[in-house]
């Protein structure tokens, strides 16, 4: 139900935009978010000049979803407190996050592979908090490899880590 109202919200932004689309929802299991996918003839008014565009509509549908006119997808409370831990979602259009996605994978795990080389810490660029969600959901169950965030706002990054295992 509540993936459907934030659907319907984007279905509303899209029409109001004269954007002709084709959405599609998807959940995806391994990084535990909800994914809409918009199909459109013209997608650089969406996206934007490096994905400005798709990060300010994603922006503003959150908010509204944030604000309570609309329930997020999954929203947990945690047990002894009035906080809200909610599973994020994801906008993307013509697949613009997927490649995205793909080409941050790949060189998360060249840079995993330099740390095990070197043995030693290897700091990636600044990302936004999903990319370095990605990047933690990747190496999670890495017994040799750990992530850790650092550094505040814009300039928050992931340091890729080296742990070596006894045998």
């Amino acid at each position: 139900m509540e993936t459907q109202a934030i659907k319907k919200t984007i279905e509303d932004i899209l029409s109001l935009l004269g954007v002709s689309y084709e959405l599609t929802v998807v959940n995806d299991e391994s990084t535990g978010t909800v994914c809409f996918n918009i199909k459109t003839g013209d997608p650089q008014i969406l996206i934007g000049r490096d994905g400005t565009h798709l990060t300010a509509l994603s922006h503003v549908i959150k908010r509204i979803a944030d604000k309570g006119n609309l329930p997020t997808p999954r929203v947990a409370w945690q047990a002894g407190s009035n906080r809200k831990e909610q599973t994020s979602f994801v906008v993307d259009v013509n697949n613009y996050q997927g490649r995205k996605t793909e080409e941050l994978k790949s060189k998360a795990a060249m840079l995993a592979e330099r740390a095990r080389y070197f043995k030693s810490d290897v700091e990636m660029n600044p990302m936004t908090p999903y990319e370095r969600m990605i990047i933690h959901s990747i190496f999670s169950n890495t017994k040799d490899i750990k992530t850790e965030s650092m550094g505040e706002g814009k300039n928050r990054r992931v340091v890729i880590k080296y742990i070596a295992i006894e045998e």
